[in-house]
Protein backbone atom coordinates (compact mmCIF):
# COMPACT_ATOMS: atom_id res chain seq x y z
CA UNK A 1 0.00 0.00 0.00
CA UNK A 2 1.59 3.48 -0.77
CA UNK A 3 1.73 6.49 1.13
CA UNK A 4 -0.80 7.87 -0.04
CA UNK A 5 -3.71 5.18 0.36
CA UNK A 6 -2.28 4.91 3.67
CA UNK A 7 -2.55 8.48 4.80
CA UNK A 8 -6.01 8.40 3.63
CA UNK A 9 -7.35 5.66 5.37
CA UNK A 10 -5.72 7.32 8.11
CA UNK A 11 -7.64 10.58 7.44
CA UNK A 12 -11.05 8.50 6.70
CA UNK A 13 -10.47 6.79 10.59
CA UNK A 14 -9.58 9.96 12.49
CA UNK A 15 -12.67 11.36 10.36
CA UNK A 16 -15.23 8.68 12.08
CA UNK A 17 -13.71 8.94 15.67
CA UNK A 18 -14.23 12.11 15.33
CA UNK A 19 -18.03 11.80 14.76
CA UNK A 20 -17.44 8.62 17.39
CA UNK A 21 -18.23 6.20 14.89
CA UNK A 22 -15.38 3.78 16.92
CA UNK A 23 -16.38 0.52 15.39
CA UNK A 24 -15.91 1.89 11.52
CA UNK A 25 -12.72 4.00 12.44
CA UNK A 26 -11.66 0.55 14.32
CA UNK A 27 -12.83 -1.29 10.64
CA UNK A 28 -10.33 1.68 8.28
CA UNK A 29 -7.33 1.16 10.90
CA UNK A 30 -7.39 -2.28 10.70
CA UNK A 31 -7.48 -2.27 7.23
CA UNK A 32 -4.42 -0.91 6.41
CA UNK A 33 -1.87 -3.35 5.67
CA UNK A 34 1.29 -1.33 6.79
CA UNK A 35 0.36 1.07 9.74
CA UNK A 36 3.20 3.03 11.16
CA UNK A 37 3.36 3.45 15.32
CA UNK A 38 1.17 6.38 15.43
CA UNK A 39 -1.86 4.35 13.54
CA UNK A 40 -0.95 1.37 15.46
CA UNK A 41 -1.22 3.68 18.80
CA UNK A 42 -4.76 4.62 17.76
CA UNK A 43 -5.68 1.03 17.51
CA UNK A 44 -4.80 0.38 20.91
CA UNK A 45 -6.01 3.64 22.73
CA UNK A 46 -9.98 2.40 20.31
CA UNK A 47 -9.38 -0.98 21.43
CA UNK A 48 -8.84 0.22 25.50
CA UNK A 49 -11.73 2.59 24.90
CA UNK A 50 -14.02 -0.92 24.25
CA UNK A 51 -12.04 -2.52 27.19
CA UNK A 52 -10.55 -5.18 25.12
CA UNK A 53 -7.29 -5.45 26.92
CA UNK A 54 -5.85 -8.27 25.32
CA UNK A 55 -6.16 -6.09 21.63
CA UNK A 56 -4.77 -3.19 23.06
CA UNK A 57 -1.42 -4.71 24.46
CA UNK A 58 -1.18 -6.19 21.31
CA UNK A 59 -1.58 -2.77 19.28
CA UNK A 60 0.86 -0.82 21.82
CA UNK A 61 3.27 -3.45 21.33
CA UNK A 62 2.97 -2.96 17.51
CA UNK A 63 3.64 0.58 18.32
CA UNK A 64 6.67 0.84 20.32
CA UNK A 65 8.42 -2.60 17.83
CA UNK A 66 8.09 0.54 15.38
CA UNK A 67 9.44 3.28 17.54
CA UNK A 68 10.73 2.23 20.90
CA UNK A 69 11.27 5.88 21.74
CA UNK A 70 7.61 6.85 21.91
CA UNK A 71 7.53 7.26 25.36
CA UNK A 72 3.35 8.23 25.14
CA UNK A 73 3.34 4.38 24.23
CA UNK A 74 4.80 2.99 26.71
CA UNK A 75 2.51 4.81 29.17
CA UNK A 76 -0.90 3.60 27.53
CA UNK A 77 0.30 0.13 27.91
CA UNK A 78 1.27 0.32 31.48
CA UNK A 79 -1.92 1.58 32.10
CA UNK A 80 -2.70 -1.43 29.91
CA UNK A 81 -1.22 -3.57 32.03
CA UNK A 82 -2.29 -1.94 35.05
CA UNK A 83 -5.54 -2.73 34.22
CA UNK A 84 -4.85 -6.15 33.88
CA UNK A 85 -3.34 -6.51 37.53
CA UNK A 86 0.03 -6.99 36.06
CA UNK A 87 2.14 -4.61 37.94
CA UNK A 88 4.89 -5.79 37.89
CA UNK A 89 4.98 -5.13 34.05
CA UNK A 90 2.72 -1.55 34.55
CA UNK A 91 5.49 -0.35 36.67
CA UNK A 92 8.33 -1.30 34.32
CA UNK A 93 7.00 0.11 31.45
CA UNK A 94 5.92 3.55 33.04
CA UNK A 95 10.07 3.57 33.99
CA UNK A 96 10.47 3.17 30.46
CA UNK A 97 8.14 6.16 29.93
CA UNK A 98 10.11 8.13 32.25
CA UNK A 99 13.58 7.14 30.80
CA UNK A 100 12.19 8.41 27.37
CA UNK A 101 11.34 11.82 28.81
CA UNK A 102 15.17 12.25 29.55
CA UNK A 103 14.68 14.22 32.68
CA UNK A 104 12.37 16.67 30.51
CA UNK A 105 9.17 17.93 32.61
CA UNK A 106 7.00 17.48 29.73
CA UNK A 107 6.39 15.93 26.10
CA UNK A 108 4.03 18.33 24.04
CA UNK A 109 2.97 15.24 21.21
CA UNK A 110 0.77 18.67 19.17
CA UNK A 111 3.98 18.85 16.71
CA UNK A 112 2.91 15.21 15.87
CA UNK A 113 -0.57 15.03 15.94
CA UNK A 114 -1.43 14.13 19.52
CA UNK A 115 -3.23 16.91 21.20
CA UNK A 116 -1.56 15.63 24.58
CA UNK A 117 1.08 16.63 26.71
CA UNK A 118 3.00 13.87 29.35
CA UNK A 119 4.18 15.30 32.17
CA UNK A 120 7.58 13.94 34.16
CA UNK A 121 5.66 13.83 37.33
CA UNK A 122 2.41 11.77 36.01
CA UNK A 123 4.64 9.29 35.22
CA UNK A 124 6.29 9.12 38.85
CA UNK A 125 2.87 9.12 40.41
CA UNK A 126 1.62 6.01 38.25
CA UNK A 127 5.17 4.33 38.86
CA UNK A 128 4.67 5.35 42.36
CA UNK A 129 1.34 3.76 41.92
CA UNK A 130 1.84 0.11 40.69
CA UNK A 131 4.88 0.00 43.38
CA UNK A 132 2.31 0.10 46.09
CA UNK A 133 -0.06 -2.42 44.52
CA UNK A 134 3.10 -4.76 44.75
CA UNK A 135 3.57 -3.33 48.51
CA UNK A 136 6.67 -1.33 48.00
CA UNK A 137 5.68 1.79 50.18
CA UNK A 138 8.74 2.92 50.29
CA UNK A 139 9.80 2.85 46.20
CA UNK A 140 6.28 4.51 46.25
CA UNK A 141 7.31 7.47 48.31
CA UNK A 142 10.60 7.75 46.70
CA UNK A 143 8.95 8.38 43.25
CA UNK A 144 6.50 10.69 45.00
CA UNK A 145 9.50 12.83 46.27
CA UNK A 146 10.93 12.81 42.76
CA UNK A 147 7.69 14.01 41.46
CA UNK A 148 7.85 17.23 43.36
CA UNK A 149 10.85 17.96 41.48
CA UNK A 150 9.24 17.84 37.95
CA UNK A 151 5.47 18.97 39.40
CA UNK A 152 3.44 22.08 37.35
CA UNK A 153 1.25 24.44 39.50
CA UNK A 154 -1.54 22.27 37.96
CA UNK A 155 0.04 18.86 39.07
CA UNK A 156 0.89 19.40 42.27
CA UNK A 157 -2.64 18.72 44.39
CA UNK A 158 -2.38 15.58 42.71
CA UNK A 159 0.83 14.94 43.73
CA UNK A 160 0.25 15.94 47.32
CA UNK A 161 -3.17 13.70 47.19
CA UNK A 162 -1.11 10.75 46.60
CA UNK A 163 1.69 11.63 49.17
CA UNK A 164 -0.78 11.67 51.72
CA UNK A 165 -2.44 8.46 50.78
CA UNK A 166 1.31 6.72 50.58
CA UNK A 167 1.86 7.71 54.56
CA UNK A 168 -1.41 6.06 55.88
CA UNK A 169 -0.81 3.23 53.16
CA UNK A 170 -3.85 3.97 50.91
CA UNK A 171 -3.68 3.49 46.99
CA UNK A 172 -4.98 6.50 45.06
CA UNK A 173 -6.32 7.01 41.56
CA UNK A 174 -4.15 6.18 38.35
CA UNK A 175 -3.51 9.03 36.35
CA UNK A 176 -4.77 7.97 32.68
CA UNK A 177 -4.33 8.85 28.84
CA UNK A 178 -7.43 10.92 27.62
CA UNK A 179 -10.42 8.97 25.88
CA UNK A 180 -10.90 9.65 22.45
CA UNK A 181 -7.23 11.40 21.88
CA UNK A 182 -5.94 10.03 18.58
CA UNK A 183 -2.50 10.83 16.10
CA UNK A 184 -4.22 12.69 13.15
CA UNK A 185 -2.35 12.62 10.01
CA UNK A 186 -0.34 16.01 9.23
CA UNK A 187 -3.02 18.40 7.33
CA UNK A 188 -0.78 19.46 5.19
CA UNK A 189 -0.47 16.43 3.98
CA UNK A 190 -4.06 15.60 3.95
CA UNK A 191 -4.72 19.00 2.07
CA UNK A 192 -2.53 17.54 -0.99
CA UNK A 193 -4.86 14.58 -1.37
CA UNK A 194 -7.42 17.13 -2.93
CA UNK A 195 -7.11 17.40 -6.73
CA UNK A 196 -5.66 20.81 -7.92
CA UNK A 197 -6.06 22.58 -10.86
CA UNK A 198 -2.85 24.27 -11.88
CA UNK A 199 -3.66 25.02 -15.23
CA UNK A 200 -6.82 26.90 -14.75
CA UNK A 201 -9.17 27.95 -17.46
CA UNK A 202 -8.00 28.96 -20.49
CA UNK A 203 -9.12 32.53 -22.04
CA UNK A 204 -10.32 33.66 -25.42
CA UNK A 205 -8.42 36.68 -26.26
CA UNK A 206 -9.93 37.36 -29.51
CA UNK A 207 -12.58 35.50 -32.21
CA UNK A 208 -14.35 35.52 -34.96
CA UNK A 209 -17.63 33.85 -33.10
CA UNK A 210 -19.38 36.55 -31.07
CA UNK A 211 -18.92 36.10 -27.67
CA UNK A 212 -17.06 33.34 -27.88
CA UNK A 213 -16.31 31.91 -24.36
CA UNK A 214 -15.26 28.45 -25.16
CA UNK A 215 -12.21 26.49 -23.85
CA UNK A 216 -11.28 24.18 -26.02
CA UNK A 217 -9.51 24.23 -29.48
CA UNK A 218 -12.07 24.37 -32.22
CA UNK A 219 -11.40 23.21 -35.43
CA UNK A 220 -9.59 25.69 -38.23
CA UNK A 221 -11.85 28.39 -36.06
CA UNK A 222 -8.91 31.57 -36.89
CA UNK A 223 -7.92 33.62 -33.78
CA UNK A 224 -5.63 36.07 -33.43
CA UNK A 225 -4.23 37.60 -30.62
CA UNK A 226 -3.03 41.32 -31.52
CA UNK A 227 -2.84 40.83 -35.56
CA UNK A 228 -4.98 42.63 -38.09
CA UNK A 229 -8.58 42.71 -38.65
CA UNK A 230 -10.19 39.63 -39.53
CA UNK A 231 -10.02 38.07 -43.06
CA UNK A 232 -13.19 39.01 -45.37
CA UNK A 233 -15.77 36.70 -44.78
CA UNK A 234 -16.00 34.27 -47.84
CA UNK A 235 -11.93 33.06 -47.31
CA UNK A 236 -13.13 32.65 -43.35
CA UNK A 237 -16.28 30.97 -43.94
CA UNK A 238 -14.35 28.47 -46.57
CA UNK A 239 -12.01 27.39 -43.54
CA UNK A 240 -14.78 25.89 -41.22
CA UNK A 241 -15.84 22.57 -42.11
CA UNK A 242 -19.52 21.74 -41.67
CA UNK A 243 -22.03 24.24 -39.38
CA UNK A 244 -21.12 25.37 -36.47
CA UNK A 245 -23.56 24.89 -33.22
CA UNK A 246 -23.05 25.60 -29.06
CA UNK A 247 -23.22 22.90 -26.86
CA UNK A 248 -25.89 23.53 -24.44
CA UNK A 249 -26.02 20.47 -22.37
CA UNK A 250 -23.32 18.22 -20.86
CA UNK A 251 -22.98 14.64 -23.11
CA UNK A 252 -21.26 11.93 -21.69
CA UNK A 253 -20.47 9.32 -24.21
CA UNK A 254 -21.80 5.33 -23.44
CA UNK A 255 -20.19 4.25 -26.52
CA UNK A 256 -16.87 4.40 -28.35
CA UNK A 257 -18.11 6.26 -31.09
CA UNK A 258 -20.01 9.19 -29.13
CA UNK A 259 -18.41 12.39 -28.40
CA UNK A 260 -17.96 14.05 -24.82
CA UNK A 261 -19.00 17.73 -24.76
CA UNK A 262 -19.60 20.15 -22.26
CA UNK A 263 -22.52 23.31 -22.37
CA UNK A 264 -20.05 26.13 -24.01
CA UNK A 265 -18.44 23.89 -26.78
CA UNK A 266 -18.17 24.97 -30.33
CA UNK A 267 -18.81 21.96 -32.11
CA UNK A 268 -19.51 21.83 -36.08
CA UNK A 269 -22.39 19.15 -37.25
CA UNK A 270 -21.00 17.24 -40.64
CA UNK A 271 -24.21 15.22 -40.78
CA UNK A 272 -27.38 15.14 -39.26
CA UNK A 273 -29.45 11.45 -38.96
CA UNK A 274 -33.08 10.98 -38.78
CA UNK A 275 -32.68 9.38 -35.68
CA UNK A 276 -32.00 13.68 -33.81
CA UNK A 277 -28.68 12.45 -33.92
CA UNK A 278 -25.49 14.21 -35.22
CA UNK A 279 -21.97 13.32 -36.86
CA UNK A 280 -19.86 16.68 -35.30
CA UNK A 281 -15.94 17.29 -34.86
CA UNK A 282 -14.77 19.09 -32.03
CA UNK A 283 -11.11 19.27 -31.00
CA UNK A 284 -10.45 17.37 -34.17
CA UNK A 285 -11.96 14.71 -32.46
CA UNK A 286 -15.39 13.14 -34.90
CA UNK A 287 -18.51 11.71 -32.95
CA UNK A 288 -21.98 11.29 -32.13
CA UNK A 289 -23.81 13.83 -30.06
CA UNK A 290 -27.52 13.76 -29.91
CA UNK A 291 -28.80 17.07 -31.83
CA UNK A 292 -31.47 18.50 -29.37
CA UNK A 293 -27.85 18.96 -26.92
CA UNK A 294 -26.81 21.81 -29.48
CA UNK A 295 -28.47 25.50 -30.80
CA UNK A 296 -27.14 26.18 -34.41
CA UNK A 297 -25.00 29.25 -34.10
CA UNK A 298 -24.45 32.27 -36.87
CA UNK A 299 -20.76 32.98 -37.27
CA UNK A 300 -20.98 35.02 -40.31
CA UNK A 301 -18.89 38.23 -39.86
CA UNK A 302 -22.26 40.38 -40.02
CA UNK A 303 -24.28 38.58 -37.35
CA UNK A 304 -25.69 39.97 -34.39
CA UNK A 305 -23.80 38.72 -30.71
CA UNK A 306 -25.15 35.21 -29.90
CA UNK A 307 -27.33 35.09 -26.69
CA UNK A 308 -27.91 31.54 -26.46
CA UNK A 309 -24.87 30.85 -24.24
CA UNK A 310 -26.31 32.99 -21.29
CA UNK A 311 -29.40 30.33 -21.00
CA UNK A 312 -27.02 27.10 -20.84
CA UNK A 313 -28.02 25.78 -17.69
CA UNK A 314 -31.41 27.65 -17.24
CA UNK A 315 -32.98 24.06 -17.92
CA UNK A 316 -32.46 20.50 -17.78
CA UNK A 317 -30.93 18.11 -20.43
CA UNK A 318 -33.32 16.74 -22.85
CA UNK A 319 -33.78 12.57 -22.91
CA UNK A 320 -31.58 10.77 -24.73
CA UNK A 321 -32.78 9.99 -28.56
CA UNK A 322 -32.68 6.28 -29.09
CA UNK A 323 -30.15 4.91 -31.72
CA UNK A 324 -31.38 3.64 -35.09
CA UNK A 325 -30.41 0.24 -36.38
CA UNK A 326 -29.19 1.43 -39.82
CA UNK A 327 -26.07 2.58 -41.10
CA UNK A 328 -24.44 4.59 -38.32
CA UNK A 329 -23.74 8.64 -39.29
CA UNK A 330 -20.13 8.98 -40.57
CA UNK A 331 -19.51 5.28 -41.43
CA UNK A 332 -18.09 4.75 -45.14
CA UNK A 333 -19.06 0.71 -45.18
CA UNK A 334 -19.66 -2.64 -43.77
CA UNK A 335 -16.77 -2.26 -41.59
CA UNK A 336 -17.53 0.35 -39.53
CA UNK A 337 -21.35 -0.97 -39.00
CA UNK A 338 -19.68 -4.35 -37.96
CA UNK A 339 -17.47 -2.18 -35.23
CA UNK A 340 -20.67 0.04 -33.44
CA UNK A 341 -22.60 -3.15 -33.12
CA UNK A 342 -19.46 -4.93 -31.23
CA UNK A 343 -18.96 -1.39 -29.45
CA UNK A 344 -22.31 -1.82 -28.61
CA UNK A 345 -22.65 -4.39 -26.76
CA UNK A 346 -19.15 -4.03 -24.92
CA UNK A 347 -19.14 -2.65 -21.23
CA UNK A 348 -17.29 0.85 -19.98
CA UNK A 349 -15.03 -0.17 -16.54
CA UNK A 350 -14.20 2.57 -14.73
CA UNK A 351 -10.84 2.53 -12.91
CA UNK A 352 -9.98 3.94 -9.30
CA UNK A 353 -5.85 3.73 -9.30
CA UNK A 354 -3.67 7.02 -8.18
CA UNK A 355 -5.66 8.72 -11.65
CA UNK A 356 -8.93 7.53 -12.68
CA UNK A 357 -9.09 6.02 -16.39
CA UNK A 358 -11.50 3.58 -18.84
CA UNK A 359 -11.68 0.79 -20.79
CA UNK A 360 -13.80 -0.96 -23.02
CA UNK A 361 -14.15 -4.88 -23.26
CA UNK A 362 -16.94 -7.17 -24.38
CA UNK A 363 -19.72 -7.58 -21.57
CA UNK A 364 -18.87 -10.66 -19.99
CA UNK A 365 -15.20 -10.92 -20.71
CA UNK A 366 -12.92 -13.71 -18.31
CA UNK A 367 -10.78 -11.92 -16.07
CA UNK A 368 -7.67 -12.50 -17.99
CA UNK A 369 -8.99 -10.28 -20.60
CA UNK A 370 -9.83 -7.70 -18.41
CA UNK A 371 -6.45 -7.61 -16.50
CA UNK A 372 -5.07 -7.72 -20.15
CA UNK A 373 -6.56 -4.69 -20.94
CA UNK A 374 -5.75 -2.57 -18.05
CA UNK A 375 -1.92 -3.68 -18.33
CA UNK A 376 -1.83 -2.35 -21.48
CA UNK A 377 -3.37 0.92 -20.09
CA UNK A 378 -1.18 1.45 -17.34
CA UNK A 379 1.98 -0.14 -19.08
CA UNK A 380 2.59 -2.69 -15.86
CA UNK A 381 2.60 -6.53 -15.84
CA UNK A 382 -0.48 -8.23 -14.95
CA UNK A 383 1.46 -9.85 -11.97
CA UNK A 384 1.83 -6.85 -10.35
CA UNK A 385 -1.77 -5.46 -10.58
CA UNK A 386 -4.58 -6.14 -7.93
CA UNK A 387 -7.97 -5.28 -9.01
CA UNK A 388 -11.24 -4.98 -6.35
CA UNK A 389 -15.10 -4.25 -6.60
CA UNK A 390 -15.14 -1.84 -3.43
CA UNK A 391 -12.61 1.12 -2.28
CA UNK A 392 -11.34 -0.97 0.44
CA UNK A 393 -9.78 -3.94 -0.96
CA UNK A 394 -12.24 -5.98 0.46
CA UNK A 395 -13.83 -8.07 -2.33
CA UNK A 396 -10.84 -8.68 -4.61
CA UNK A 397 -11.45 -9.68 -8.47
CA UNK A 398 -9.15 -12.51 -9.50
CA UNK A 399 -8.83 -15.75 -11.49
CA UNK A 400 -11.18 -17.35 -8.56
CA UNK A 401 -13.97 -14.75 -9.02
CA UNK A 402 -16.90 -15.78 -10.88
CA UNK A 403 -17.36 -13.08 -13.47
CA UNK A 404 -20.67 -13.16 -14.18
CA UNK A 405 -21.15 -11.95 -11.03
CA UNK A 406 -18.91 -8.84 -11.48
CA UNK A 407 -20.89 -7.97 -14.95
CA UNK A 408 -24.29 -8.41 -13.21
CA UNK A 409 -23.15 -5.35 -11.67
CA UNK A 410 -23.13 -3.58 -14.98
CA UNK A 411 -25.25 -0.60 -14.98
CA UNK A 412 -26.04 1.07 -18.34
CA UNK A 413 -23.04 -0.74 -19.74
CA UNK A 414 -20.99 0.58 -17.18
CA UNK A 415 -19.08 -0.87 -14.02
CA UNK A 416 -16.40 0.32 -11.50
CA UNK A 417 -13.39 -1.42 -10.06
CA UNK A 418 -10.72 -0.49 -7.86
CA UNK A 419 -6.86 -1.41 -8.61
CA UNK A 420 -3.93 -1.28 -6.73
CA UNK A 421 -0.23 -2.58 -7.68
CA UNK A 422 2.72 -4.13 -5.97
CA UNK A 423 5.81 -4.69 -6.51
CA UNK A 424 7.38 -8.28 -8.27
CA UNK A 425 10.13 -9.97 -8.75
CA UNK A 426 12.12 -9.42 -12.40
CA UNK A 427 11.12 -13.06 -13.49
CA UNK A 428 7.20 -12.17 -12.57
CA UNK A 429 7.87 -9.21 -14.44
CA UNK A 430 9.69 -10.67 -17.44
CA UNK A 431 6.88 -13.40 -17.76
CA UNK A 432 4.18 -10.98 -17.71
CA UNK A 433 5.82 -9.21 -20.36
CA UNK A 434 6.05 -12.49 -22.72
CA UNK A 435 2.24 -12.90 -21.76
CA UNK A 436 1.59 -9.13 -23.43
Amino acid sequence: MSFVDTLRQWDEAVTCADREDWAEALSIFLSIQQPNSKICFDIGCIHLLNQDLDAAEKAFDCSIRKDEHLAVAFFQRGITFYKKKRYEESSADFQRAYKALRNNQLIDYKALGLRYILYACEVLHNIALAEARLGNWEKAEQNLAKALDYKTESKLSIIDKALQATLKQKHFKLVEFPLKTLFKPNKNYVAELEKKDYLGKAKVLASVVPQDEFSGFAPLQPQVEDGPAAPKEPEVLRALEGEAHTVLFEFVPETSDELAVVPGNIVFVLQKGADNWAYVVFNERKGLVPYNYLERLDISLGSKPVKGVARLHSRDAPSRPERSQGRPLGSSGNTQQQTTQQTNNSCLVKIHFTFNFAVSVPHGSPYVVLLEKISEKLKIPSAAITLSSDARGKRLVDNNTQMKDVWSGAQGGRITLWCTTKEVRWGQWCSSCDRM
